[in-house]
């Protein structure tokens, strides 16, 4: 796609929300902003620096998310003789995944974040509709649904996370989020009544109708009781960190935006001890969630929804000193656990996530699930032709779209250079981003890597010469305006 072409995406998602921008200030912007450059340049910039490859060898990616058919898309641009097959069983893999929160809050419709599959399959590269159901690396081969067995000279795995509803109790499923299959968790009860989640698209839809349906009870509330909003983070890795955040500050928003605001109080459960693992963005949100006079406790596993009496059982945990060690000189910590029940008119449930079982139960897999992957490199630790990127990869942070943008080049690179008999040259730094949505118009873009939870550090990965603490307009426009095209026609061509 041309840069005018990418521009004119841009100023189209302007248009659908005059309200907040109009398309001449959205111009404005973009004729004058190094970050508006930047997103028009790196959508338009060709696959690889280098000349193309003349290495030969079968290429076989399992998963066709964003992960998945990005690197088939530059691999597809890069190799002269490719030879590449995507396995995926999704009709719509691609769909924009982080817009689901702004279709929680009423900002877009899914068919703003729903694309095809077949309509992205990079020109030569093969698709086999189906699902993995096994690997064998020491064979260099995959089986799909049960019966086929497809070979390989290199593999990537791309297969993206599981979201474990079923891991709470009173609520059942494991789907994806697209998470058309979803029938299980729809009827153990997410979707209605007060219990939503934006993690999958119908999830995502009717969380606007919880939070319209919200508004409406306290617009007719009398009591001197407030309603109560509870937002839930769980103990495992998830996609998007900021996303349990970002639908409380919407929700906020909404509130404040009908004037009830004040007739709904909004607390915040994360399992763990802080708002974020970069302290100078931990403190930044600490103080927004001040400003709104939002609650907060740390250390609240969810466990449990009664949906009946419409409560939330949370695993309160901390640490106390046990017994004196005499040979380590230090007292032995000891983990209690006290069981806290919170009533909720509307409660926003981020799920447990996992590897897909049929990774984490394999030999490319680990007692966690996750691929274990050298974190630099992206190549499994056991064997030297399988790959691993996206949300199912074991590297510290980095399941985000944003991510996987920085992680698939380095997949691309190496790959290569291996089937060249060449030393690998490239490396991941832990490159993250999370535009944190504060409110309907503001988003705090916060950028870090691995060098960033070091002290001292501070913000060190920032991208522009602006505090990334601070909550922006501008970065509203990148967030809601700019990455989904960027996304859909730079980084899906292996380009962005």
């Amino acid at each position: 796609m041309k840069k005018n072409a990418i521009l004119e995406e841009i100023l189209n998602e302007v248009d659908k929300h005059p309200e907040i921008m109009s398309r001449r200030e959205a111009m404005k912007y973009l004729t004058v902003s190094p970050l508006a450059a930047s997103i028009l340049a790196s959508a338009t910039v060709g696959a690889a620096s280098a000349s193309a490859s003349s290495a030969k060898g079968k290429i076989v990616i399992v998963g066709g998310g964003l992960a998945g058919m990005s690197t088939a898309a530059r691999l597809n641009n890069t190799l002269s003789n490719a030879d590449i097959t995507v396995i995926e069983p999704d009709p719509i893999s691609v769909s924009y995944q982080p817009g689901q929160t702004l279709v929680g809050a009423g900002l877009w419709d899914l068919s703003d974040i729903t694309y095809k599959r077949d309509d992205f399959l990079p020109s030569g590269v093969k698709l086999i509709k189906g699902s993995v159901t096994a690997f064998n690396p020491e064979n260099n081969s995959v089986t799909v649904d049960g019966s086929k067995e497809v070979s390989y000279d290199q593999m990537i795995i791309a297969t993206g996370l599981m979201l474990n509803y079923g891991a709470v109790k009173g609520l059942d499923g494991v789907i994806t989020s697209s998470g058309k299959d979803n029938a299980a968790v729809k009827n153990s009860g997410i979707g209605k009544d007060g219990l939503h989640s934006i993690y999958f698209q119908d999830g995502a839809s009717a969380t606007w109708k919880g939070i319209e349906e919200l508004v409406a009870k306290a617009k007719a509330h009398k009591g001197p009781e407030k309603l109560q909003a509870v937002f839930t983070h769980p103990n495992t890795p998830i996609k998007c960190g900021g996303a349990p955040k970002k639908i409380m500050y919407l929700t906020n928003a909404r509130l404040e935006e009908a004037g009830v605001r004040d007739k709904v109080e909004l607390t915040f459960y994360p399992n763990g001890g802080g708002m974020f693992g970069i302290k100078d963005y931990h403190t930044a949100i600490v103080q927004q969630f001040k400003d709104r006079g939002f609650k907060w406790h740390y250390k609240h596993n969810l466990v449990e929804v009664d949906q009946a009496s419409k409560i939330a059982v949370f695993d309160h945990h901390w640490e106390e000193k046990g017994a004196f060690d005499d040979d380590l000189g230090e007292y032995k910590m000891v983990v209690k656990h006290e069981r806290v029940e919170v009533p909720y008119d509307f409660m926003h449930v981020t799920p447990p996530m996992k590897a897909p079982d049929v990774v984490g139960s394999s030999a490319v897999g680990s007692g966690k699930g996750w691929v274990p992957v050298n974190k630099e490199t992206l190549q499994h630790v056991k064997f030297q032709n399988v790959w691993c990127l996206g949300d199912v990869a074991a590297v510290p942070m980095g399941k985000t779209g944003g991510s996987a943008r920085k992680q698939y080049k380095v997949v691309v690179d190496n790959l290569i250079a291996t089937m060249e008999g060449k030393s690998l040259p490239s490396k991941y730094d832990g490159y993250t981003v999370c535009p944190l949505i504060t409110s309907i118009g503001t988003v705090m873009l916060a950028e870090f890597n691995w060098a960033s939870k070091k002290p001292g550090s501070g913000v060190n990965a920032a991208s522009f010469p602006l505090d990334p603490t601070k909550e922006r307009w501008i970065w509203w426009l990148l967030k809601v305006y700019a990455l989904k095209p960027m996304t859909i026609h730079g980084m899906l061509a292996g380009r962005a």
